[in-house]
């Protein structure tokens, strides 16, 4: 597994630069690594070498994986789609949601979180690009649903995530419009905060787009691909 460890330090690189670019403090961006499909030795090698966050998107390997490293002091994100039937299990075994986009799964969340432990962590997802095939709020959406987001007990709402369009163009052009979505998702949060919140978190930014994130305001940065290698979604 020293690939993996290899791989982690080429990431941290990655955004000391971008911080630098940015004239950011490395700090201020926590790295995610996402873990899922991959085992949970691979999660195990990772931690061995002092990650602690990890993302998962598939709800019974998650709890499998948490049960198989249960020695560890991780920390669980869940970041996938979430469904209904699902959401017990998330609110009792994670120590973050990202991917909330409609009240009704906040409630679920809220009214299932366990009461001896912390509130929930939870982010809004907002559909930056207006794919039909994206999971998350439309941006005109975003306000009132973080309002009555943050009203729930047992929920802390952290702030926003989202997933920009994939671009088709030149590495530049890519880049100007993952900037221009990350930007859409940063402005929208500081709109948020000027109303009535104070969130301090953008979930944005993945192995291939990262640095444009954190130029853009990232302080969470979901990195799977960079650290674990290629997925295999056939096993």
């Amino acid at each position: 597994m020293t690939t993996i460890s290899t791989n982690l330090q080429a990431v941290k690189r990655r955004i000391i630069w971008a911080c630098s670019a940015a004239g950011r403090d490395p700090a201020s961006v926590v790295l995610l690594a996402v873990s899922k499909t991959f085992p949970a030795a691979a999660l195990r090698a990772a931690h061995d070498v002092g990650q602690r966050q990890f993302g998962e998107s598939y709800v019974q390997e998650a709890l499998a994986k948490q049960v198989e490293l249960a020695d560890l002091d991780l920390e669980w994100h869940f970041i996938g789609p979430l469904q209904s039937n699902k959401t017990k299990p998330v609110a009792e075994h994670f120590a973050w949601v990202h991917s909330v986009e409609r009240l009704k799964i906040a409630e679920r969340l809220s009214a299932q979180r366990p009461a001896h432990l912390p509130p929930l962590n939870v982010c809004v997802q907002v559909n930056v690009s207006g794919e039909a095939s994206k999971s998350g709020c439309a941006p005109q959406e975003a306000p009132a649903l973080c309002r009555a987001v943050a009203a729930l007990p047992k929920l802390r709402l952290r702030g926003l995530m989202a997933i920009p369009e994939p671009g088709a163009g030149s590495a530049a052009e890519n880049s100007a419009l993952a900037r221009r979505q990350f930007g859409m998702l940063r402005q929208l949060l500081a709109q948020i905060n000027q109303a009535d919140l104070m969130l301090d978190t953008l979930s944005m930014g993945m192995s291939h787009d990262l640095e444009d994130a954190i130029m853009e305001g990232a302080t969470l940065v979901r990195v799977g691909t960079a650290i674990f290698g290629e997925r295999n979604y056939a096993t």
